[in-house]
This record gives structure tokens, sequence and C-alpha cells, in this order.
């Protein structure tokens, strides 16, 4: 039996139907209320079997009773919602493909059709180390030896090593390959395409990408800067998502997106600790990897 078949037909069993008389609302009332019912029941069975073990010989009988009635509110939630159990489910799959399975979208590549200097690199090297400015310590990002975009500081009273905060985004180049400010500043814009330059590449989308790091890092601060952290808050990777929904970057999945994240910040974590040093950025390997520190004054 399909799913959409078992809504209709649990609809025949319903005693409170959507054109039942009792008050607005009460005919998904009582569903709603079924499910918070029977999910005590389901506890219940759980908690006899951990007192009873084996002596509790009815506990998959059980188990699977509870779970059945269950699946009968939930149908009768979707049906009343005017929503289809069959798309619930695949929508819940899809959501946990992307969160915890293979959600691996790296043959989809944003800028392979364009010219060669349009094209984020496959594979090069980053320096990033202290630099002095007219009387002030700065941090300085170099790739062949040139120097790619402003000198940064953490712009903050209270120093928190937002002065490296271009590691992140270049993890997203190396795992996403995605950064619309690292292609700024590389001058890799996709000119050649009026109006991927303005949507994809232009300012609106360098402020989403700012803002996305942004956001992970007060996530970060609050959460040992990511230190032994192997999962990131759904919460968060829901909210990235939603933010970059307009851009290109929403094929990528929440999984890639928290992979992304937590090299990210394994690296900025060297990184701030040595106070600079030299990164290997591969997309093809979807890798970001500190490769040593450099000498103070590289530049």
């Amino acid at each position: 039996m399909d799913l959409n078949s078992y809504q209709q037909l649990a609809q025949l069993t319903d005693r409170v139907p959507s054109n039942s008389t009792g008050g607005a609302g009460i005919d998904l009332m009582v569903p709603l209320l079924g499910l918070a019912g029977e999910t005590g029941e389901l506890l219940s069975e759980y908690k006899k079997h951990l007192r009873d073990g084996e002596s509790h010989l009815l506990f998959k009988e059980k188990i699977s009773e509870e779970l059945g009635d269950l699946l009968w509110y939930i149908a009768n939630v979707a049906e009343k919602s005017g929503l289809s159990l069959e798309d619930i489910a695949q929508k819940n799959l899809d959501k946990a493909n992307g969160r915890w399975g293979h959600g691996d979208t790296s043959a989809v590549v944003f800028d392979e059709s364009f010219p060669e200097q349009e094209r984020l690199p496959r594979k090069f090297e980053i320096k990033l180390g202290e630099v002095i400015v007219e009387g002030k310590v700065k941090i300085r990002m170099l790739m062949n030896d040139m120097q790619v975009g402003d000198d940064l500081t953490d712009n903050a009273d209270d120093p928190d090593g937002y002065r490296f905060h271009d590691v992140f985004h270049l993890a997203y180049i190396a795992v996403l390959g995605w950064s619309p400010v690292i292609r700024s500043l590389m001058k890799r814009k996709r000119k050649s395409i009026s109006n991927i330059d303005e949507v994809q590449d232009g300012g609106r989308a360098q402020v989403i990408d700012e803002a996305v790091a942004a956001l992970v890092f007060d996530y970060a601060k609050e959460h040992n800067w990511l230190e032994g952290v192997t999962e990131l808050d759904y919460k968060l990777l829901r909210t990235i998502k939603g933010v970059t929904s307009l851009l290109e970057v929403k094929e990528r999945s929440p999984g890639e997106w928290q992979k992304a994240i937590l090299l990210g910040f394994e690296v900025w974590r060297e990184i701030l600790r040595s106070n600079g040093g030299r990164l290997l950025i591969d997309q093809d390997s979807r890798s970001i990897v500190y490769a040593g520190g450099i000498e103070a004054g590289m530049a």
C-alpha cells in the first residue's frame, strides 16, 4: 500500500471529519491531541520494556500498534491540512539525505563554462600574514605573491581573530565552489554574462557571503570556536540555506555547508594560533589545508 492510498482510506474511519460541527478548529485539534497521546503511549511501552526486559513479550506488537496509531493521526492531520503523505515523506527523505546522506553536488561547477580568467582556480595557495601599515599591524592576503583584497584588522575592541575571516570564504570555495567575495577580490567576476555578473557575483551576493561568515562566526564564538564539534545546529544550516536561496549556491546541501564551515574553522584555529600561515585550497578534493607558518612582515 502506498502512503497516499493509506491516507485516503484512513479518512473513512475519522470520527471528527472536517465538516463536523463542534467549533472552529476542533477537527484538526483532535488528531493533534491524538498525536501527543499516542506518543505518550509509545514511551510508556518502552518504559515497560526497560523495566521488564525480555518478560515484556508483546513489546514489538505493542510498538507496532502505537506506531500505527501515530501514522493514522499523521495522515489525518495531513489530510485536513491539504497535504499529501507521499510528498511529506519524499521531502523528509530529501532533507535527511542533504543533512546526513551523501548529498554530494560537486558535479555542479558554477563557473565551468566561463572563460578561464573568469573561473576560480581549482588549486591554489594563499598566504596570510602580518604587515605594518602606518604603524598599525594588519593582515594581508597574497596569492602568487600578489595582494588579494585589503589589509584587515579585527575591527573590534576585543581582538577575536576576525582579521583572518577570509579563511572562511576560502573554505566555501574549496567545498562549495562559491564565494562572491573572493571572486571579486581575485577579479574573476563573470562579466561575460551580465546577469550572472550582477546577480551571482554582484554586491548583494557579496553581502550575503559576508553575512553568512559573520553569522557562523558569532555561532562559533558561543561554541568554543567549533573545537571538537562534528555536527552543527540544523537551525543554523537552515538559516544559511534560506539567506542563500536566490543564489547559485542553493544547489549545495546542508551537509556540504557543514563540511565547509567545520573545515574553515579547523584551518582558522591553526592560522590564529600561528598568527598567519599558508593555505592550500583544492576544489577537486574539496579541501583546504593549513600548510605551515610564514615569517612576519611577509609583504
